[in-house]
C-alpha cells in the first residue's frame, strides 16, 4: 500500500490570488506542489503555508502547453513523489470586445484555463509515471460558464470548455477519481483588480450580489469540502459560490 506521506496535492496559480490563499489553507492538511510561473512569487507563497506538511515548488508557465507533459513528469521522478489530488487554479482572463480579439488572446486563454488541465490530467493518469494514484480533481472555473457577459467571450468560452471536461471525465475516471467544479462569482484578486477600479462598476457589483463580493477564502473553503470525504459521493458537479448572483433575477 502506498504511503499517504508521499502523495501531494498539485495547486496550478499558486502564486497569486485564490491560489495564493488556497495554498495556505490546503498546505494544512495535504502536502503541496506549488505551480506558478514567478519562483519568486511562488516563495512568497510558501512562507503562507503551514509547517506541517511538505512543500515543493514547481515553477512552469502552463501558457507553454508543448513543454507540460515531459516537464511534469520529469519533476514527479525527481522528487519520487506521486500526486493524488489535483487543483486547477491557474487563470488567464483579458476583457477584450469581440472586435479587438487576437489570435494570441485565444491561445493564451485557452492554454491556461483548458489545454493544460487536459495535459496534466492525462500525464497524472499514466501507470508509469503517477501509479494510478489520482483521487480528486476540482477546476476552479467562474459563474460565467453558464452566463454571458460583455468583453468576456473568449474566457468564458474557456470556462465552459473547462466545465464540459469536468463532466465528461467525471464519467469517464469514475470510480477511483472525482471531479467537479467550483465555480466563483465576484471576488477581487490581482486578475480582477481592474474591474473593481471602476466604481461604477463596483456599485453595479455591489448591488446585485445578495451576499455582497466574495473573499478567496470563500472559494478555498469550497475546495476544501470537494476534496474530503464529507464530498464522496459528489462528482460531475459545478458548484456555484458567488453570494447568490447567479440566482438573481431581479439584477
Amino acid at each position: 500500500m502506498e504511503d499517504e506521506r508521499d502523495s501531494y496535492l498539485l495547486l496550478t496559480g499558486a502564486s497569486s490570488g485564490i491560489g495564493k490563499v488556497m495554498a495556505s489553507i490546503l498546505s494544512k492538511e495535504y502536502n503541496i506542489i506549488l505551480n506558478g510561473r514567478n519562483e519568486e512569487r511562488l516563495e512568497s507563497t510558501e512562507k503562507m503555508c503551514g509547517k506541517e506538511r511538505k512543500i515543493l515548488i514547481w515553477t512552469f508557465d502552463l501558457n507553454n502547453i508543448n513543454d507540460i507533459a515531459s516537464t511534469l513528469s520529469e519533476f514527479i521522478e525527481k522528487n519520487q513523489i506521486r500526486i493524488s489530488h489535483f487543483v486547477h487554479c491557474a487563470g488567464y482572463m483579458k476583457m477584450l470586445p469581440l472586435k479587438m480579439v487576437t489570435i494570441d488572446n485565444i491561445s493564451n486563454t485557452l492554454n491556461t484555463n483548458f489545454i493544460s488541465a487536459v495535459i496534466i490530467i492525462k500525464t497524472l493518469m499514466q501507470r508509469k509515471i503517477n501509479n494510478l494514484a489520482m483521487k480528486n480533481i476540482v477546476f476552479i472555473s467562474s459563474n460565467i460558464s453558464n452566463m454571458g457577459a460583455k468583453a468576456l467571450s473568449v474566457y468564458g468560452a474557456s470556462k465552459g470548455a473547462l466545465d464540459s471536461l469536468m463532466r465528461c471525465l467525471a464519467v469517464e475516471l469514475a470510480p477511483h477519481v472525482r471531479v467537479n467544479s467550483v465555480l466563483p462569482g465576484g471576488v477581487k484578486t490581482e486578475m480582477t483588480e481592474s474591474i473593481y477600479e471602476n466604481e461604477e462598476v463596483l456599485k453595479r457589483m455591489e448591488a446585485t450580489y445578495p451576499l455582497g463580493l466574495g473573499f478567496p477564502e470563500d472559494i478555498a473553503e469550497a475546495v476544501v469540502f470537494l476534496l474530503s470525504e464529507k464530498s464522496r459521493w459528489i462528482t460531475g458537479q459545478q458548484i456555484t459560490v458567488d453570494g447568490g448572483r447567479t440566482i438573481n433575477v431581479t439584477a
